[in-house]
């Protein structure tokens, strides 16, 4: 079965950290493109980072120097790490994979706030 499963998220409080994992399962992990998404109420959902097959990151401009996407092969999983946390990065995270087609993760809050 073909599926993404995200752990992590919650309530943080502003300038904390916060880790997300996307553990993938069905497909072939390593040559897939890898990506965070996130979607606040009344908002699109935007990018927030993405990690290649390859390793390569690229990052929007409003987390860049605070936020890390990585990814561990052998284990299936891409993880998020978010650091100096802001009231405006509260939103639904997303997880997705990308080939041919995409696949999305469930989702889960992260909700930044003193």
């Amino acid at each position: 079965q073909v599926q993404l499963v995200q752990s992590g998220g919650g309530l943080v409080q502003p300038g904390g950290p916060l880790r997300l994992s996307c553990a993938a399962s069905g497909i072939m992990f390593r040559i897939y493109t890898m990506g965070w998404y996130r979607q606040a109420p009344g908002k699109e959902r935007e990018l927030v980072a993405i990690i290649t097959s390859c390793g390569i990151t690229n990052y929007a401009d409003s987390v860049k120097g605070r936020f890390t996407i990585s990814r561990d092969n052998a284990k299936n999983t891409v993880y998020l790490q978010m650091n100096s946390l802001k009231p405006e990065d509260t939103a639904v995270y997303y997880c997705n994979a990308q080939r041919a087609g995409t696949i999305w993760g469930q989702g889960t809050q992260v909700t930044v706030s003193s």
